[in-house]
């Protein structure tokens, strides 16, 4: 199955921001925390938060 890769360089460094942060963070962060935190720090659209809602709900299961 191939991956469909985010547009924008900022939003795939919050990608693989999150998926760090849920590898190796020490505590729990809800996904919608994690996504509104990413969205701040990379400075993100409200498209793109939609992109990583949908991106961190399918890496969870």
């Amino acid at each position: 199955m191939a991956t469909v890769q985010p547009q924008g360089e900022n939003l795939r460094k919050a990608v693989k921001w999150i998926s760090e942060e849920r590898k190796y963070g020490t505590d729990e962060k809800k996904p919608s925390a994690l996504v509104e935190e990413a969205c701040l720090k990379f400075n993100l659209s409200p498209k793109d938060a939609e992109y990583l809602m949908k991106f961190v709900q399918h890496e969870k299961s």
